[in-house]
């Protein structure tokens, strides 16, 4: 089973102090999504990897085996990769 993973959440090319985990970068992009952020760009911690997602959310109506304390809506996240950029860490090409 895969392990799980830090992303750090970005704005303004600057990390934030949020972290999601998870096993894969999309569901990370979920937990970011529920929140209620749209342009969603998460740092894995350890690589040089950037993921970009756009976020949405929609409330429907809950479940019908909900529990009794959860609302009658909830927030239904959803998320579209766009891609992944590479960071360089101001690193010098030889000639």
């Amino acid at each position: 089973m895969a392990e799980k993973r830090n992303f750090v959440l970005m704005k303004g090319g600057k990390d934030t102090d949020s972290i999601f985990t998870g096993r894969a970068p999309r569901q990370a992009a979920l937990k970011a999504a529920n929140r209620g952020i749209t342009d969603i760009k998460l740092r894995e911690r350890g690589t040089k990897k950037v993921h970009n997602f756009k976020g949405s959310r929609n409330q429907v109506d809950a479940p019908a085996n909900a529990p009794s304390w959860m609302g009658s809506k909830v927030w239904k996240p959803a998320v579209k990769k766009i891609g992944i950029e590479r960071l360089d860490k101001g690193k010098k090409k030889k000639k």
